[in-house]
């Protein structure tokens, strides 16, 4: 495999433009109920949170988080029976999955009144055969807009490589196919 070079600015403005998905697919709809599955659930009721463990499955309309360990913080507010939910951190081989894009990393945060996914550690986030990776991820439910930057935080030794995309700590890297063109 050989080696991917750093992305530029202006690569990584055409990265950002290239995983945005269609205007139609891009908001999500975080009223939407949240249901889950997990090996193991604690209810800390005083501190308004419930921690799930154990392959962590949890589902909320079109979109999908695993992990190891997700704790579900909530307001003390109840309506129809049901806390309102206001957060998701999420540790242990994260993934989300959202219609045409994947994004893993060690550690994600879901902040439902922020309508934002934050994604940290050796994060990749794909879309159909693109691939671009980083040290953090974010990515905004309302515009679909994901942007990654190079943070080394969780970050793996420079030089290592994943799917074929080689990761540089403290930079962003990634590779775009570019389909096969008649006459070149």
């Amino acid at each position: 495999m050989r080696a991917i070079a750093p992305l530029t600015v202006s690569a990584v403005a055409i990265a950002a433009a290239t995983l945005a998905l269609p205007v139609s697919a891009q908001r999500h709809n975080s009223s939407a109920p949240i249901d889950f599955a997990a090996q193991n659930i604690e209810l800390q009721d005083r501190a308004n949170r419930a921690v799930l463990s154990g392959g962590v499955d949890i589902r909320q309309a079109n979109l999908q988080l695993t992990a190891q360990r997700v704790t579900v913080a909530y307001t003390g507010q109840v309506i129809g029976g049901n806390p309102q939910v206001s957060r998701l951190d999420a540790s242990g081989g994260v993934t989300v999955i959202r219609p045409d894009q994947r994004a893993r990393g060690q550690y994600g945060v879901y902040d439902l009144n922020r309508r934002v996914i934050t994604m940290l550690g050796n994060v990749t986030l794909t879309q159909g055969s693109n691939t671009i990776s980083g040290g953090r991820l974010s990515i905004n439910l309302d515009t679909g807009r994901a942007v990654i930057d190079g943070s080394s935080v969780g970050g793996s030794a420079s030089g290592a490589t994943d799917n074929g995309v080689t990761r540089q700590q403290g930079r962003v890297t990634g590779r775009f196919t570019v389909p096969e063109r008649n006459g070149q």
